[in-house]
């Protein structure tokens, strides 16, 4: 909608999780380097933990792109599977060819057969398992067992669970006390701090095209970090919204008053003050913005 009148080749502030806006900040620099670092030693298990917003899945995606040729990268967005069902979407993920009615012996033993291959060709098999806090204590322990295949030089399967803090009760259950002694690597990917606030709406800027001036205001930068609490989730939510009502207005640049209005027509903001009358004033300045581009 915007992206012309603010010299942009395409949306800047998506909550798709689009490698291309990877941006390196300290907390996911570090734990990009963590998880770089984990698995070219080979370690079987990994552990990032963040807060919901945070950038866990961005952080998984740019993990796996940054990986070489000799690893083999399986993922599972939705690991609130059985044993048996995380296991064959591993399976398929490897593309091992299974009859339906494969039996759990059968399935384990491909499963196997596949590592050992993959191994013999030099290849590093790496699961990521995005949102692992929602993992049953079943699958983790299936999990464990399969991270037990080891060449006498290494382990067949590395496995990361990104989740969010409640993953780390989880995995204090007594149940999985095995596997939980087996996380060699972790790392809690923390929020924007203000400082970083700055460059990361400049690079996702840069990034979707924009090659003017400052975009946002140092009072809209001040009053997003606020109400997002550097949640880049919210950020780019606000960010946004924000850029909408600036282009309702017929506005080269975004300020304050954008940002409260778009922050309090969102949900989970530090500032919900009047939700609906934000909304209000949000639709019409968008009503008037797509008006005037109409009769431009």
């Amino acid at each position: 909608m915007y992206e012309s009148h603010f010299g942009l080749r395409e949306v800047p502030f998506s909550i798709t999780p689009d490698t291309s806006f990877f941006f390196g900040s300290p907390h996911s620099q570090e734990g990009l380097n963590t998880l770089l670092v984990a698995a070219r030693s080979g370690e079987g298990f990994i552990k990032i933990t963040g807060e919901v917003g945070t950038g866990k899945t961005l952080l998984c995606r740019k993990f796996m792109a940054m990986l070489g040729d000799d690893f083999v990268t399986a993922y599972v967005p939705n690991p609130y599977l059985e044993p048996r069902a995380l296991m064959l979407a591993l399976a398929d993920e490897l593309d091992i060819a299974l009859p339906r009615d494969v039996g759990q012996h059968e399935l384990v033993k491909a499963l196997t057969t596949r590592l050992l291959e993959l191994a013999a060709r030099g290849k590093h098999v790496v699961l990521c398992l995005d949102e692992a806090q929602a993992l049953p204590i079943e699958s983790l322990e299936a999990l464990r067992l399969l991270t037990n295949l080891e060449t006498e030089k290494r382990k067949l399967l590395q496995i990361v669970l990104f989740g969010q803090p409640e993953l780390n009760a989880h995995l204090a259950d007594p149940k999985i006390r095995q596997l939980a002694q087996r996380i060699t690597f972790h790392y809690h990917l923390g929020a924007l701090r203000r400082d970083d606030l700055d460059f990361y709406l400049a690079h996702r800027l840069r990034v979707a095209g924009f090659a003017g001036a400052r975009l946002f205001d140092k009072r809209a930068v001040n009053a997003l970090f606020r109400a997002a609490g550097g949640i880049p989730r919210l950020v780019n939510i606000i960010a946004h919204k924000a850029l909408m009502l600036a282009y309702g207005e017929g506005r080269q640049q975004v300020a304050k008053r954008h940002v409260a209005l778009a922050a309090r027509d969102t949900v989970g903001t530090t500032r919900r003050a009047w939700p609906w009358i934000a909304g209000l004033a949000l639709a019409a300045s968008l009503a008037g913005g797509i008006t005037m581009a109409l009769t431009r």
